[in-house]
């Protein structure tokens, strides 16, 4: 049971008999109590009522409070203070509730009543390039949301939208043509193919930087005249406000262009001093057109960059479900660009004939009164984008799985083709379906930047869940010694990769975060390693207590509350499905995570030190105990599971 929804409701009809055009932000006012003295429920709608009904917020709460039944939930309703409306709930009814979770495999959470149908798209890693730390946060926050909109109900197809058809794929074809060191593929493909690629895109890079290098220079030139002339013009102590402020503006520029010029001058010396690429930067002049042409053939179904195609496929794919298995995810569908290729060309044609889409300088594009920049769905020279990809990707999912939401857990820095790509299916009639961006931060380093190798480069994914686990698997020694080496590393993936996932799914997604991997592994403060061990802690203690659990819970045991810290982790423990409404409405995984620490264990530990479990003062009051720690463990370790995350019953 939702005790909170349960309470809205109850709120409702009294409500919607008031002169209201929407009762909905009145009812969200309804919140748990941050103090205990306060009542286990605040009803704090009664002062923005006294506004539109031109009474007293003391009048209005009395008034509440006579027409809503709550005889059968609450023990005490009071008003207090200027129109507070303090909810204590019956102490019998929480016990009686609390059962009802013991033998639930649910804990007592109810499936919605409005099952959905949602569409998940997440992960979604370039196929030709191994996974990195930038794609942690995608595939564990669409991970978490998938199974817990399954949890309470919906209907959730889980989409992998690989990168399986771009000029990554170009790239790989060029470098398996003029670079591949067959021992090494035959060796190992994949690293072999990564290699390839890696050392192609660096020399496409080279060439690039070498273009940019003079336009920026005359750039940076051009904004430092402009600021000379700008403090020639407006003497310093004169200067306006917003004079200051353009001026700031200009010298952020100024700055903002040199550091490109002097990270492009950088990384064109780091290629032309290295004794392997230095040459075949002369060697491989048009390296970049090159690249583009194989990539244009691939998609023209030319025999040898197909062939090629279809023998790198496997394997990149083979490399990704490993990575996958590790973080023991996987999805309900894998379907790349390569399977939507034969569609963008009618789906064009369709855009241009619906007047949906038109030709400017070349190209076919969408415009919108939204936005300045038109969204390109056909370049001039024939070639087709990710935003036509995407296009045809919805008409399909549409046509094929006909759902209610589609969920699209994808960087920040993509809002704008997002957008874009909404506001051109407003356009289309596809039928209703709601568009969603679950945008995400970024991760950084303790210097406040992008998280990278000491070298520069991005992180890999593989060699973070590496470091995670061999950082975890000294903490599992440490409280383990008496185990053997295979336990200690089976207890150290799972807490390593654990920790990994928790860090990401703490914070609020939409904010960067600073990766540190002391802190995510700390026995102490919001980690999984935290309630990983907690969870352990009270598996040894039902092992101590040496009683059979499953009789005990399917017996006529009651929960009784009467030490305040019993109360407390009782009203926690039924909180569980708060949390995941809250989850619900608007994606955020971190609600879940605040309430497992801020909640549950927090409760546990006060409990735990207020409360002797095996040594209780009586048998009925240890049987009870016990019980209250059965349910503690069980929520703890489902609400970890709808995070992806694994527990250990000895740590």
């Amino acid at each position: 049971m939702n005790i909170l929804h349960a309470i809205r409701q109850r709120f409702r009809p009294a409500l919607e008999r008031l002169p209201l055009d929407d009762v909905g932000p009145f009812l969200e006012m309804i919140k748990p109590s941050q103090d205990p003295r306060f009542g286990d429920y605040q009803a704090n709608c009664a002062m923005p009522l006294s506004k539109v009904l031109k009474q007293s917020p003391q009048e209005i709460a009395a008034m509440l409070i006579g027409s809503v039944e709550l005889d059968d939930l609450c023990e005490k309703s009071e008003v207090a203070g200027p129109g507070f409306i303090n909810l204590t709930l019956r102490t019998d009814r929480l016990a009686s509730l609390l059962h009802e979770a013991l033998l639930s495999d649910r804990l007592g959470v109810e499936q919605t009543c409005r099952p959905l149908t949602f569409v998940i798209d997440y992960s979604a890693p370039n196929v030709a390039k191994p996974m990195h730390v930038g794609h942690i946060r995608s595939t564990v926050i669409g991970d978490a949301l998938a199974k817990i909109l399954r949890f309470l109900g919906h209907q959730v197809i889980t989409d992998n939208h690989i990168g399986d058809w771009g000029t990554q794929f170009g790239m790989i074809i060029y470098g398996y043509k003029h670079f591949l060191q067959k021992a090494a593929y035959q060796e190992n493909p994949v690293a072999e193919l990564s290699r390839l690629y890696q050392q192609v895109n660096r020399l496409v890079q080279h060439h690039r930087y070498l273009r940019q290098i003079p336009e920026l220079q005359k750039r940076q030139t051009e904004l430092e005249a402009e600021r000379e002339t700008f403090c020639k013009e407006t003497a310093e102590a004169e200067r306006s406000k917003s004079q200051r402020k353009q001026l700031k503006r200009l010298e952020n520029q100024i700055r903002d262009v040199r550091a490109e010029v002097e990270n492009a001058e950088l990384q064109v010396r780091a290629v032309q001093d290295d004794p392997t690429m230095g040459p075949l930067t002369a060697e491989h002049p048009h390296i970049e057109r090159d690249v583009l042409q194989e990539t244009a053939k691939l998609h023209a179904a030319d025999r040898k960059n197909r062939e090629l195609w279809d023998q790198f496929m496997p394997l990149a794919l083979a490399e990704l479900n490993r990575i996958y298995q590790r973080l023991d995810i996987s999805f309900d569908h894998t379907l790349g660009e390569s399977f939507y290729q034969e569609q963008l060309a009618p789906l064009v044609s369709d855009l241009k004939e619906r007047g949906i889409a038109e030709e400017s300088d070349g190209a076919v594009c969408i415009f919108s009164d939204d936005h300045d920049v038109p969204m390109i769905v056909q370049k001039k020279d024939g070639a087709f984008l990710y935003a036509t990809t995407d296009l045809a990707t919805i008409n399909y999912r549409i046509g094929t799985w006909h759902p209610d939401v589609i969920l699209y857990v994808v960087d920040h820095r993509q809002s704008l083709h997002f957008e874009q790509l909404f506001s051109a299916i407003t356009k289309m009639d596809w039928g209703p379906v709601k568009l969603c961006h679950i945008k995400f931060g970024t991760v950084l380093g303790e210097d406040g930047r992008p998280f990278k190798t000491r070298s520069g480069s991005t992180v890999g994914l593989e060699s973070l869940l590496d470091e995670a686990v061999r950082r975890a698997a000294l903490v599992a020694e440490e409280n383990n010694a008496e185990s053997d080496e295979s336990a200690n590393r089976s207890i150290a993936e799972v807490i390593g990769i654990g920790a990994l996932k928790y860090a990401d799914l703490s914070q609020n997604r939409e904010s960067d975060y600073v990766f540190s991997y002391d802190k995510m592994l700390a026995l102490n403060g919001n980690t999984a390693t935290y309630l990983q061990y907690a969870y352990a802690r009270i598996r040894s203690i039902l092992r101590k207590a040496d009683i059979d659990l499953s009789a005990l819970q399917n017996s006529q045991t009651v929960i009784g509350m009467e030490h305040s810290a019993e109360r407390q982790l009782g009203l926690a423990i039924l909180r569980f499905a708060e949390a995941l409404t809250l989850v619900e409405a608007d994606y955020r995984p971190n609600h879940l995570t605040h309430y497992l620490f801020e909640e549950l264990a927090k409760s546990f530990s006060h409990f735990f030190e207020q409360c002797p479990v095996l040594k209780a003062e009586t048998s009925d009051v240890r049987e009870q105990r016990i019980l209250l720690c059965t349910l503690t463990a069980k929520t703890l370790k489902t609400g970890l599971s709808l995070l992806g995350i694994d527990v250990v019953e000895k740590m």
